[in-house]
């Protein structure tokens, strides 16, 4: 585990014009720098770097964020891998210390969370496109929205069936904890009872930076 000291160091050491250089060509524009956004297809910059600020902005998409961010988002790594590539490209040396029992809880704990999530993510995708239902009402709510398959699948839309228990009862059978299943929201449980929150509704899931599947909100 790199300690907190290392990453302040890497994160006081990074220049952003310098990290997001290595992947954009800027042009100077007043006390900025501008270029193509290298997150979505442009032919007029609206991607912004700030060397003052040490944060870049996309007037087109929306991106934002500093150093470890961009790389986090541009190279798909995780934190602490994007915290590796800016020392690596610094000279600075790694300094880690030994995980704490509580942090390593912590990060099972986590973990669990977001296996949970990802296991109903897939099974409100498979819903959408293997069940009668999930094809007749949430692939049709889709497709009179101009949704494509391609963009249904790209964002792993889905679809959860009006049973009570559906996802809850799958997820157990998995092996997956209520526990889990409460703290993600995604079960309820009331008086010994357990069902899940979201029934009939096209699911809509939302991923981090690095593409990981965080949450899942419902729609009409």
């Amino acid at each position: 585990m790199i300690n907190n000291s290392t990453k302040e160091l890497i994160l006081e050491t990074a220049r952003i014009e310098e990290v997001v250089g290595d992947f954009v060509a800027l042009k100077k524009r007043g006390a900025n720098l501008l270029g193509l956004c290298p997150f979505h297809n442009e032919r007029t910059p609206s991607f912004t770097v700030s060397p003052s600020k040490g944060f870049f902005k996309c007037f087109g998409c929306g991106k934002a964020g500093d150093s470890l961010t961009f790389i986090m988002e541009h190279e798909h790594q995780t934190f602490p891998e994007a915290l590796r590539y800016l020392a690596k490209k610094y000279n600075i040396t790694i300094e880690e210390e030994a995980p704490t029992p509580e942090y390593l809880e912590q990060q099972s704990h986590r973990e669990n969370l977001f296996t949970v999530i990802a296991f109903a993510q897939q099974f409100y995708q498979d819903y959408l496109w293997n069940a009668e239902e999930g094809k007749a009402i949430g692939l049709s709510y889709f497709h009179e929205r101009g949704f494509t398959d391609d963009i249904i699948r790209r964002f792993n839309l889905g679809f959860s069936h009006d049973k009570w228990d559906g996802l809850t009862a799958a997820a157990i059978q998995e092996g997956y904890k209520v526990e889990f299943l409460e703290k993600t929201g995604l079960t309820i449980l009331n008086e010994n009872k357990q069902y899940d929150r979201f029934r009939g509704r096209v699911m809509f899931p939302i991923h981090n930076l690095t593409g990981r599947v965080i949450a899942l909100v419902r729609v009409f």
